[in-house]
């Protein structure tokens, strides 16, 4: 199975369980990872800019009035994975976070057999929100309940960031003491 099927598959099974109202999931969709202000007017307001994109293998998105509103993206990786791609990925999750600081990053990595997540993605994938690992290419019942639970908890904590970013300045805001980010680790199960 070549990468590209495996994503599409992994998308075809969240479709078909309930991430929450609103939320659709697609493929390869290119998101911007820049934007560029080119030219201001008289009163510096701008007036000209562009992006630019980098396609993404997965990208879970909130409908709003008729507008998407991107939650998560996840990069998908079969078999190994090497140093190069951990930092890559982790990169490429900063950029698109510069742009959209709300959205939440992750990698996941299919057909592992017997091999845990690689101490690689740990190391150097400081700009991930989560990692995941799948033992084959189909997810078994027990990777799909803990997959589906992380990422509904990711798309809670991609709009709990967004409330908090966009209402900053408001005297209306909520106003919080602390900020803890979960650490959870799921050990593999032996079948």
């Amino acid at each position: 199975m070549k990468e590209n099927e495996w994503t599409k598959s992994i998308c075809d099974m969240l479709c078909q369980n309930e991430l929450g109202e609103n939320i659709r999931i697609d493929t390869l969709q290119k998101i911007p990872y820049a934007f560029e202000v080119e030219l201001f007017s008289e009163d510096w307001e701008i007036d000209t800019y562009a992006t630019s994109d980098f396609e993404t293998d997965m990208v879970i998105y909130e409908e709003q009035d008729g507008k998407s509103v991107p939650r998560v993206i996840i990069e998908a990786k079969l078999g190994s994975v090497t140093t190069h791609d951990a930092i890559t990925y982790s990169h490429k999750a900063s950029y698109h976070k510069n742009v959209m600081p709300f959205v939440r990053y992750g990698i996941i990595c299919g057909d592992r057999e017997k091999y845990p997540l690689p101490g690689r993605l740990f190391r150097h994938g400081t700009n991930f929100d989560f990692l995941f690992s799948f033992v084959g290419c189909t997810p078994s019942e027990y990777e799909k309940k803990v997959f589906l639970e992380m990422l509904r908890k990711e798309i809670d904590y991609s709009r709990q960031l967004e409330e908090i970013l966009t209402n900053s300045r408001s005297r209306s805001r909520k106003r919080y003491s602390m900020l803890q980010k979960d650490f959870h680790l799921e050990e593999m199960k032996d079948d």
